[in-house]
């Protein structure tokens, strides 16, 4: 794929996955894990069946901000970015556009504990601030999911707010969530391999 006008040149590899924007065709390989209870249970949305999803995955404004992330070939995760403005007074407020951006991720429970997540969602940061050339990266999630907050930590991100009863989770119950955060400035790149 070649540079989009985002500023970044699609794919981007590490030692071990390719990530890149996801496509419709990709649907049914995310919903073979995200149809699985423990990844179900902190999505957004959970449709009922694969029509539902799919129906869902494509809409464009969901399919945009969506990367899959795959392992010799074979789709093992996605993760969001969405780039955003951040917040400026009136006479600064132009100078934020496009200065932020929030990421999510969702990966297989198969592939768990091999540092897949961490390796994925790290390329991605080093593309925010390098390629896109962006002052902050932001991700939250429910305070129980703890795998979720705790790759934040393994990135780097710090918590920026821990919010009580905030989120209304679907099962009913109103459930405590977080924020993490990493500015540009604060962020250290991974080594090469090998060192």
């Amino acid at each position: 794929m070649t540079a989009g006008s985002d500023g970044v040149a699609w794919p981007l590899t590490t030692e071990r996955l390719l990530l890149r924007p996801a496509a419709p065709a990709d649907a049914a390989a995310v919903w073979r894990y995200r149809r699985r209870p423990e990844v179900a249970r902190w999505m957004t949305a959970a449709p009922v069946d694969e029509a539902a999803f799919t129906t869902r995955f494509v809409e464009p404004e969901r399919l945009g901000p969506t990367l899959v992330v795959e392992h010799d070939g074979a789709v093992i995760g996605d993760l969001m970015l969405r780039v955003e403005d951040g917040w400026g007074q009136a006479e600064v407020a132009s100078a934020t556009i496009g200065t932020q951006a929030e990421l999510g991720w969702a990966f297989d429970p198969d592939v768990h504990g091999r540092g897949f997540a961490a390796e994925a969602a790290g390329r991605l940061i080093a593309a925010c601030f390098t390629d896109l050339g962006l002052r902050r990266v932001t991700a939250g999630c429910f305070l129980d999911n703890e795998p979720s907050w705790r790759l934040m930590e393994r990135l780097g991100m710090r918590r920026e707010g821990t919010f009580r009863a905030d989120s209304l989770h679907r099962d009913g119950g109103w459930l405590d969530s977080c924020t993490y955060a990493l500015l540009r400035d604060e962020w250290q790149p991974s080594p090469p391999p090998g060192r």
